[in-house]
């Protein structure tokens, strides 16, 4: 199995040999749960195996119609395993193509399998080591817990105000347009009453015109008259 030793990797069967997934955390050889038989308790356990199954416990699954156990290895680690294990974490972010920067998940789930690894090489030196790192272990992935929480809420937040804004957007554009023909028929309205005044103006003008002119008709007519009567009474005082 990849991230383990050459040993931890020989089939126990042939071709029914059931693989697990990948992990950096060191597993010991896979074995066969027989559902069958009665389940037995082992008593006067080593404390430091239970307390790694405890941090890390049995994978489990099913291959080829039998249940396949996996438990955490227990065989401490040396300088060269450390150097092993970095050399296949640098490898597996390289094969996935992990992201360097940002949120990635096959970043955040490699490097959590190298932190459980460590926790279990430092398990088997000093148990209490080993709970402690459990705690800084947990208090990370609640504080990430946390922060993806927020984001997610932050993001469906983002979500209901941009469909808010698009609806409000859609009202605001309808009430723009009832408000552009408003406006356009009230152009039209002074459009036409500038017409109206056009026309008003140019009646008055013209009525005005013929008013000055029937006016000046008029006094010239007068003067015309008065002229006549002055010149008939100055011939009637010549005649006396």
């Amino acid at each position: 199995m990849p991230g383990e030793d050459s040993d931890s990797q020989t089939p126990v069967a042939d071709d029914s040999q059931a693989v697990a997934a990948f992990s950096l955390v060191k597993y010991e050889n896979p074995e066969i749960i027989q559902t069958e038989d009665p389940v037995v308790e082992e008593d006067d356990g080593d404390p430091c195996d239970e307390v790694l199954e405890s941090i890390l416990p049995p994978r489990e699954w099913e291959h080829n119609g039998r249940l396949w156990r996996q438990r955490v290895s227990a065989s401490p680690a040396t300088r060269l395993d450390v150097m092993n294990l970095q050399e296949q974490l640098d490898q597996k972010l390289q094969q996935r193509q992990a992201r360097e920067t940002g949120i990635c998940q096959v970043r955040r789930e490699l490097y959590s399998q190298c932190f459980d690894e460590l926790i279990r090489q430092s398990t088997i030196n000093c148990v209490e080591r080993g709970l402690l790192m459990l705690r800084v272990r947990d208090e990370l992935r609640m504080t990430l817990m946390a922060y993806q929480t927020l984001y997610e809420s932050s993001i469906a937040f983002g979500i209901r105000k941009a469909l808010k804004a698009e609806q409000g957007k859609s009202e605001m554009e309808a009430y723009i347009q009832q408000l552009e023909g408003g406006k356009a028929k009230l152009e039209k309205e002074v459009s036409d009453l500038k017409v109206s005044c056009q026309m008003v103006e140019k009646k008055a003008a013209e009525r005005r015109q013929a008013e000055e002119k029937a006016h000046a008709e008029e006094i010239d007519h007068l003067r015309k008259t008065s002229q006549q009567l002055k010149s008939q009474l100055e011939g009637i005082l010549h005649k006396k």
